[in-house]
């Protein structure tokens, strides 16, 4: 194994063990539930904006690794960012598991979150990365739900 890929692991079992801003936002203005009942993974995003951007982003549920990780990095990928770098970063992370973005080659803005490339070789693992992300843009458009079935 690369040394990058074991960098990238690490930081997926760290976000998992501690995971970040994994917590209730009891005054936010947007809020989704995502569910993966193949996996068993479900969560609620909650976000509070101010204007177009997004001040506050947190996460609260259960899931695997992949899915708790994926959503601890999102958390911090769009904190700060205004509505179109959310939807620009969303596009990207959803591009690059389903192999339509190269890492190397495409240009991208998703820095640490390139340690789920390797999500791509494990198909049945795509959803788990994806769905807080399928959550959070749900919850910027007005969606209160999402299901990966």
């Amino acid at each position: 194994m690369s040394e990058l890929n074991e960098l990238y692991q690490e930081t997926i079992l760290e976000h998992n063990k501690n995971p970040r801003n994994f917590r209730d936002i009891e005054d936010a203005d947007k809020t989704a539930v995502g569910n993966n009942p193949l996996c068993g993974d479900a969560l609620k995003v909650y976000v509070k904006m101010d204007g177009d951007v997004v001040t506050d982003v947190a996460f609260k549920g259960s899931g695997c690794a992949i899915s708790k990780a994926s959503a601890s990095m999102m958390t911090q990928a769009v904190k700060g960012k205004n509505r179109a770098e959310a939807d620009q970063l969303f596009d990207e992370f959803h591009r690059m598991v389903t192999g339509e973005l190269d890492i190397e080659k495409d240009e991208n803005h998703l820095g640490k979150l390139r340690a789920f490339a390797g999500v791509l070789e494990f198909p049945a693992r795509v959803k788990c990365a994806s769905l807080s992300w399928h959550t959070l843009n749900a919850a910027l458009h007005g969606d209160d739900a999402v299901s990966t079935e």
